[in-house]
């Protein structure tokens, strides 16, 4: 038992030793850092001190050697100080340094070098930290590096300019430190670094005239985009990767009037296509041929963010995607949105380590999909991103992309017309595939926002008031329970997702029962005929779900509940008013009530869902006792509105309804109801297995279609019907709308003619009172 450790070391390195050894790692991190803080320093100001000195001995020299009669009485009078301070000007030819001189060049070389291979050393990420986080937390440390190395370099050009000079023309390298906030120091690793001009900024009025040109744009012109392009096509150069991404972003800036400062200039409309062109179908081809990605069978993707290459990329995708997500936020042409929209999808991969603009991107991604007036091509390029996100991001990425697209789904749901409805439904459908990707994180978005519409629901109702209903009877209630309607039906069904054997088996399916109880809450929440069209969309959902998921849900009382109210079993007032489109309302208008036509519209919906609702349990064994209590209730119906008065003395004022075709359709599908309960029982006396059967009961009528059916034959022909009705109604609103086209074209036309000839109309007006 000696050998063992105690209870308490044993719980210690469990818990707590980890931790411990990290904590530690970081302290001395934060030590080394520090100490090579103190001796870059500590360097620093010796060798300020050695190059004073040498700047003295080296002057002395120099002064005795002249061998100028002229200046001999002139350098007798100046003092060092005042000779180096630019008082007098004396052009000396280069010349060969001796072998002292050499040393003390070759010393302060070696110690600017030590210098920055230090600072270096401090601002390089370490191999345990994640590359994805230390990319956004580089700022203060290599500002600071940079602060310090640009300050200790006036210095030098202050105190020693030949040494100055001579690291000018020999070591420009040395000289040269990063700018992050216009890359303009960065350059081409696979290309030697050219010697520049300004190596470093000046000091005095050089140095506003080096600022006034940096402050100064150059035109960007057709032939330096070709330029730009065939390298990045034919060389892949990072070199033109990054003057083509500085001119992209001072496109995207364009026309815009603030104080922001650019290297390049758009002047004409060509120049600015040819940019966007170039920076967008390019970049994405010379960063993959610079940063291949590479991807695993299980979908995910890696990048060699640890590589020297990509932190010197760093800054140029940062400043790329910055301009990207301002020409998204401001762009209205259509075409070129969507080539903006299809360049990002290669680019995604090496944006997941900048967090935050990715979800600036996705966020603005979002509402371009789920704006009204964007187009269909667009919308679905905009869908691509999203769910390219959602696949090879991480799980808060996921997350953020799920909430970013019901956010975009219930905003761009709020205004429901003929011409929105198409794209609506392609959000939701589209949108609904998403919730399948990851079915943990699935169920707890769909539970929160599922118990969101319940609280609205609970509040309505617990809490009364005038204006209380309108947060529930809206479009955004509706549509959001109907897209939660269409995410069960799709994770839920077995057809459209083959990970499951049967509906049960969905991480998703425990939420049926909560959204059915919460949609059925909302039809009953005002029992009025004139939310009769919402009442109508809600079922439609609930159909969907029961048809899907294979799910029994009791419709049928809240149809026939329509039936009986006084709206159809009474007698309509005429009225030539247009049809409904039942499509595009939840609520009817007031002028409709009472009508004929509004009988006849509430009395074909009615029939429809409850053909559907028959048709999803046509194949059921248990059909004949389903339909009992509904084909009770719509006998007594019918005989209620087809008395005619003065017939039947116990129902004093009875009239009916009078409406030959509504009762008509309703008798069409009580026979239909009738036939296919004479089926089934025919099939069920045929049989050699009981109840409890489980198997059997399950695979009653399984290879018969439901079409073949009497009510799945009649559901088939209703479909039919409602289609073309559809498709005429289309017709005659595109006509219309046609029609008032040319009406208002004809009256423009009218009002500049009839402006032109006003001065001869008044001269007849003047003859006529003549």
């Amino acid at each position: 038992m000696a050998g063992q450790a105690k209870k308490s070391t044993k719980k210690f390195e469990k818990r707590h030793l980890k931790d411990v050894l990290e904590r530690r790692k970081d302290v001395a991190k934060i030590k080394q850092r520090q100490q090579l803080k103190a001796k870059r320093k500590a360097r620093k100001a010796r060798d300020e001190g050695v190059v004073s000195d040498d700047v003295e001995n080296e002057s002395k020299k120099q002064g005795t050697k002249s061998s100028t009669d002229d200046l001999k009485s002139t350098l007798k009078d100046m003092t060092v100080d005042e000779f180096f301070q630019g008082a007098l000007d004396i052009p000396q030819p280069k010349r060969n340094l001796s072998s002292s001189e050499k040393a003390s060049v070759k010393r302060k070389l070696d110690a600017l070098k030590d210098d920055q291979n230090a600072s270096d050393l401090v601002s390089e990420p370490s191999d345990e930290v994640d590359p994805v986080a230390s990319d956004s937390n580089s700022g203060s440390d290599s500002d600071q590096e940079a602060d310090d190395h640009k300050e200790h370099l006036q210095a030098l050009a202050e105190k020693d300019p030949e040494f100055y000079k001579y690291l000018k023309e020999n070591d420009a390298e040395l000289l040269a430190f990063k700018g992050d906030e216009e890359m303009e120091q960065w350059s081409d690793p696979d290309q030697p670094p050219k010697k520049k001009a300004r190596a470093s900024p000046a000091v005095g009025e050089d140095g506003e005239e080096d600022r006034n040109t940096q402050a100064s744009s150059s035109e960007v012109s057709l032939a330096m985009v070709a330029k730009w392009k065939k390298a990045m096509l034919e060389q892949r150069s990072l070199r033109a990767l990054r003057e083509a991404v500085l001119a992209f972003r001072a496109a995207a800036h364009t026309n815009e009037d603030d104080d922001k400062h650019f290297k390049y200039n758009i002047a004409s409309p060509e120049v600015y296509h040819q940019v966007l062109m170039v920076a967008l179908q390019c970049a994405p081809e010379v960063l993959n041929h610079h940063l291949p990605v590479k991807e695993a069978s299980s979908g995910r993707i890696r990048v060699t963010t640890d590589s020297k290459k990509y932190r010197t990329l760093s800054p140029l995708l940062n400043s790329h995607a910055l301009a990207v997500l301002h020409l998204l936020q401001n762009l209205s042409d259509a075409p070129t949105l969507k080539i903006t929209l299809s360049s990002l999808l290669p680019l995604l991969p090496y944006l997941l380590s900048f967090k935050k603009v990715l979800k600036n991107l996705l966020k603005a991604i979002a509402g371009i999909w789920s704006d009204p007036s964007t187009t269909e091509a667009t919308r679905i390029n905009a869908f691509l991103l999203v769910r390219r996100l959602a696949i090879i991001g991480d799980a808060s990425l996921k997350e953020a992309v799920l909430k970013a697209t019901y956010q975009g789904l219930v905003h761009g749901s709020r205004n429901t017309t003929v011409h929105t409805l198409a794209g609506i439904n392609l959000m939701k459908n589209s949108a609904a595939e998403l919730w399948g990707l990851d079915a943990t994180l699935g169920y707890t978005t769909a539970f929160t926002y599922i118990r969101q519409l319940a609280i609205h629901l609970r509040s309505s109702i617990s809490q009364p008031s005038k204006d209380s209903y309108k947060a529930i009877y809206n479009w955004q209630y509706t549509h959001s329970l109907d897209f939660w309607s269409r995410v069960l039906s799709a994770q839920c069904c077995t057809a459209s997702n083959v990970a499951i054997k049967k509906p049960s088996d969905s991480q998703l399916h425990p939420l049926i029962y909560p959204l059915v109880q919460i949609t059925l809450g909302a039809v009953r929440l005002i029992p009025t005929p004139i939310y009769f069209p919402l009442r109508f969309h809600l079922i439609r959902s609930l159909l969907r779900l029961s048809r899907s998921t294979n799910t029994y849900i009791p419709l049928a009382p809240a149809l026939i509940e329509v039936l009986q109210s006084p709206e159809l079993k009474e007698n309509p007032k005429p009225s030539t008013l247009k049809p409904l489109d039942f499509t595009t309302l939840l609520r009817a208008p007031k002028s409709y009530l009472r009508s004929r036509i509004y009988q006849d519209g509430v009395g074909e919906q009615v029939t429809d869902l409850l053909a559907e609702f028959f048709g999803v349990w046509a194949k059921s064994i248990a059909f004949p006792e389903l339909t009992i209590p509904p084909t009770v209730l719509l006998k007594r119906w019918l005989k209620e509105v087809s008395t005619a008065p003065g017939k039947d003395k116990n129902r004093v004022g009875v009239k009916g309804n009078r409406n030959h075709k509504l009762n008509t359709s309703v008798q069409l599908l009580l026979q239909k109801l009738t036939t296919n309960s004479t089926l089934i029982e025919d099939r069920r006396s045929r049989l050699d297995f009981s109840v409890s059967d489980r198997k059997g009961v399950e695979e009653f009528l399984r290879d018969t279609e439901w079409e073949e059916m009497p009510i799945g034959a009649f559901v088939t022909y209703l479909r039919k019907q409602r289609e073309e009705r559809e498709r005429l109604l289309e017709q005659s609103r595109r006509e219309e709308e046609k029609r008032r086209q040319d009406d208002n074209a004809g009256d423009s036309e009218k009002a500049d003619a009839g402006f032109g000839t006003n001065d001869d109309s008044e001269e007849g007006e003047e003859d006529q009172k003549r």
